[in-house]
């Protein structure tokens, strides 16, 4: 575990806003809190500093105000994914036994919408927060950075936090995956995956696979990318397309199961030879899909552990304020399975 130097966390208080906006505590109150009679520059100019600040309003009233409330916010991409869940309930193993109950955001991987549910659930003063992925707007980054709270980001460590981090390297997960490809003796790879701009965690591990095949001297034959759920009815759509282009391919990397589930049963479904003729491979290690009639080759990607050790360090943090943030990096390994010769 590694220790991070711990910065000035003071929370913000009407009297910032009112310092870098230039106006009165009582008109910034007024602007916040949408009531009175006030310009409409000064309400800009009101608005723009508090959202450069990173300024969130309170919206504890009376004698609460100056309290922290026992909850902790969670702000996750995605319930549908097989992934979040998992790591709720990491979260929720750990917290049961403490006075803190979660309370969960979703942003379906939109950084404005990021934003939008991290404004509400900081106003209502949380004891911390739990957040997905390393890559926020300038605005989240500033309310994270003001909160005055334990902030922990989870899931990645292919970065720099904001506060605490676990999760794993997903470049370093992408490499490994590559090397193993590699050693058994697959060389002309094709790769099928989300649409990649918004997930920047399957970005990383395709970089980090596509790294260790140059290094090699190997290429990705072909890709095929999709926007949406992971689903077993896109993976088999996906790997009909690239197989119909290229004919010629002998691996399939995925980059999550549900899509390399899919493509297993095509595979199946056209008597292909796994893995001789044709191997494949996923990520996260999902254990639904264990009943397929070939086990997956895929790598775990610590999903439940990455909650637990994350909540850990709320309800430590919470009960020492003055404790040093810290980052955790975990190790996944590949599960080779029926789908990748050894």
């Amino acid at each position: 575990m590694m220790l991070l130097a711990s910065d000035d966390t003071r929370p913000l208080t009407l009297r910032d806003v009112s310092e870098a906006s230039g106006v009165s505590e009582m008109t910034v109150s007024r602007v916040l809190r949408n009531r009175g009679d006030v310009s409409a520059a000064t309400r800009e100019r009101v608005l723009s500093a508090a959202k450069s600040l990173g300024y969130v309003p309170n919206k504890i009233a009376g004698a609460l105000a100056s309290q922290r409330v026992n909850l902790v916010a969670v702000i996750i991409p995605s319930l549908r994914n097989m992934v979040f869940p998992e790591v709720m309930s990491g979260i929720s193993a750990v917290l049961e036994e403490t006075e803190l109950q979660p309370v969960v955001g979703v942003t379906d991987y939109l950084p404005e919408k990021e934003e939008r549910v991290l404004y509400e659930m900081l106003s209502w003063r949380p004891s911390g927060v739990i957040i997905a992925g390393l890559e926020h707007t300038d605005a989240s980054r500033a309310m994270l950075s003001a909160s005055g709270i334990p902030v922990v980001e989870i899931m990645d460590v292919d970065g720099t936090p904001i506060d605490s981090m676990v999760g794993i390297s997903h470049r370093r997960a992408g490499r490994k995956m590559a090397q193993a490809i590699l050693k058994a003796g697959y060389q002309r790879i094709g790769f099928l995956g989300t649409k990649m701009p918004l997930d920047h965690r399957a970005r990383k591990r395709f970089e980090g696979f596509t790294g260790a095949l140059a290094k090699s001297g190997v290429e990705v034959a072909d890709q095929e990318f999709y926007s949406g759920g992971s689903a077993l009815a896109k993976g088999r759509e996906m790997t009909e397309t690239l197989l119909n282009r290229d004919p010629e391919l002998d691996f399939l990397y995925y980059s999550n199961d549900m899509i390399a589930a899919g493509g297993l049963l095509t595979l199946l479904d056209k008597g292909i030879d796994i893995p001789d003729q044709i191997g494949l491979a996923g990520f996260n290690g999902v254990e639904l899909l264990d009943g397929l009639p070939r086990k997956l080759a895929t790598m775990d990607a610590c999903r439940t552990e990455i909650g637990r050790k994350a909540a850990e360090i709320i309800s430590e943090r919470v009960n020492t304020p003055d404790g040093a943030p810290s980052v955790i990096e975990l190790t996944p390994k590949i599960s080779y399975g029926d789908t990748l010769r050894r």
